[in-house]
């Protein structure tokens, strides 16, 4: 479980920094991908579905 929040920690601040330096490559889109794939193995995996699903069911149906 440390590794895997540490991971989530360090994919989350360099894709921070993919972002705002607007480097759109492979190497970002794997470590964006790599950083949702750690994402979803912490605890943080359900608050973060159940925001999803709060945001959408907010949003009328148009």
């Amino acid at each position: 479980m440390a590794v895997t929040v540490s991971l989530v920690a360090l994919f989350g601040l360099v894709l921070i920094f993919l972002l705002r330096s607007k480097s759109l490559s492979y190497g970002a889109a794997f470590i964006a991908a790599a950083f949702g794939f750690f994402l979803a193995s912490t605890g943080a995996a359900g608050p973060i579905n159940q925001l999803t699903h709060a945001v959408i069911d907010a949003i009328p149906n148009l």
